[in-house]
């Protein structure tokens, strides 16, 4: 909650700065007010708390009534929430509740429609770090909301050997070596592959998890054959809602999704003063 607080205050700084200057001059003195968080479009809910938190930011006095929880689906129409207060403060926090919201609700719905798309298979939908600066905690729960799975938080709580990392080591091999000499016992160890050759190598060093990266089905179908259980396996890369019940079909553990947070489409939320 501290992270969280320290992101919505310095939102409304950066929004109200000196003083919002229209409300300072058209709502003057003590008006009480309520307003509706109205749904536009069909969505999966994500981010009510962090709506209500912005408002009682500015006054702890506003009062904020969620209609419905996160997770839940809302038609069109639908009203998410009241919030009763001082008029002045409501429109003060309306457009850093309603961006935070939106693009909440935007991430987990996205994300419930990869989650439905490979239904019935045993692969997972996972996010990744391309975030939003500054906005990552927020991102992934309403990644987790829509029914996904986070990726490592960032580059403190999990090994991710890449393509630079490989460069930097002088391979595959002495990078897992490396790795496995430096980390605790209690974290894994994944690497990113390109082919199929790199993925002989990643198994016989001893990865725990082997990502194919922008690998072909039929390539992704080898690989899954070749591991046969020994790591988990992750396809990255061009993953998209079209193509991922197909990826999901090669047998992959995991489908790391990068759109899910990188360019969800924000969902259509407005807010109307009573």
């Amino acid at each position: 909650m501290i992270m969280i607080d320290r992101l919505i205050e310095q939102a409304l700084l950066e929004d109200i700065h000196t003083g919002d200057i229209t409300t300072l001059a058209v709502v003057q003195g003590e008006r009480p007010a309520s307003a509706r968080l109205i749904a536009k479009e069909n969505m999966m809910v994500a981010g009510l708390s962090t709506a209500a938190r912005v408002f009682t930011t500015l006054d702890p006095a506003i009062c904020f009534k969620a209609s419905l929880k996160d997770g839940d689906k809302a038609a069109a129409g639908t009203i998410l929430a009241t919030v009763h207060g001082e008029a002045a403060q409501l429109l003060m926090g309306e457009r850093v509740a309603l961006n935070l919201l939106q693009r909440m609700c935007g991430i987990a719905t996205l994300t419930a429609s990869f989650v439905e798309a490979v239904a019935g298979t045993k692969a997972r939908i996972v996010d990744t770090r391309k975030t939003t600066p500054g906005l990552r905690q927020l991102e992934k729960y309403a990644v987790r909301v829509g029914g996904g799975i986070n990726h490592r938080t960032g580059l403190y709580d999990g090994v991710l050997i890449k393509e630079n990392h490989i460069t930097a080591a002088g391979g595959i091999t002495e990078a897992i070596r490396r790795a496995r000499a430096y980390i605790p016992h209690t974290l894994k160890i994944e690497i990113e592959t390109e082919n199929l050759s790199q993925v002989d190598e990643a198994l016989a060093a001893g990865a725990d998890i082997i990502m194919l990266d922008n690998m072909t089905l039929d390539e992704m179908r080898t690989a899954v054959i070749t591991i046969g259980g020994r790591a988990q396996v992750e396809a990255s890369g061009g993953v998209t809602l079209e193509r991922v019940r197909a990826i999901a079909g090669t047998g992959v553990d995991i489908i790391s999704v990068g759109a899910l947070t990188h360019s969800p489409r924000a969902m259509d939320i407005s807010m109307l003063l009573d």
